[in-house]
């Protein structure tokens, strides 16, 4: 059995967020594909599920929604990025980190590379690159309006994988 790990999300309010589900829906659809809600990973650490409650509420307390930059659709050969939305790295979204490990008392080494994927898939070269090339994203910055820590296996490597995910805690940022 693989690890396992919570991963914190910050999930996109609207009009950003219908705009992504209405798309991760519809590529799952194209290319028989996992549906998943929309989200930026900003933390993946430590299992324990008491902690991450903790955590997640501290950020909720602390934290206001947050908007963070649009870049550019991107792609690459990693499952969890096939094709994704880049975002720009700020200071509101590394204190949200560091909160978090703090909070959950975790000390893991994640990376952040802000971004929202918007499918899980194998696909070759080839055809990620047409797509990222067809993608328009409407939007320069999205806000971000509420977190929530989730169970995944670690790393999330195939659709079963996705499928197992469970929300573990949740709490809008209203700071």
């Amino acid at each position: 059995m693989r690890k396992q790990a919570i991963a914190y999300w910050l999930v996109p309010g609207e009009p950003a967020r219908s705009f992504f589900d209405e798309t991760i829906v519809d590529l799952a659809r194209r290319y028989c594909a996992p549906v998943f809600e929309a989200h930026m990973t900003i933390h993946v650490g430590s299992d324990r599920v008491e902690p991450a409650r903790e955590a997640i509420a501290e950020v909720a307390r602390l934290c206001g929604p947050v908007r963070v930059k649009a870049l550019e659709v991107r792609q690459s050969g990693e499952f969890v990025k096939t094709l994704f939305v880049q975002f720009a790295l700020n200071r509101r979204v590394q204190r949200l980190n560091e909160i978090i490990r703090n909070a959950g008392q975790d000390s893991s080494d994640y990376q952040i590379q802000p971004h929202v994927s918007l499918i899980y898939k194998r696909m070759s070269i080839l055809a990620r690159c047409q797509l990222a090339r067809s993608m328009k994203i409407p939007f320069s910055a999205v806000v971000f309006d509420s977190i929530k820590a989730v169970r995944c296996a670690s790393p999330t490597r195939s659709r079963t994988d996705v499928e197992a995910w469970r929300v573990v805690a949740m709490k809008a940022l209203s700071g």
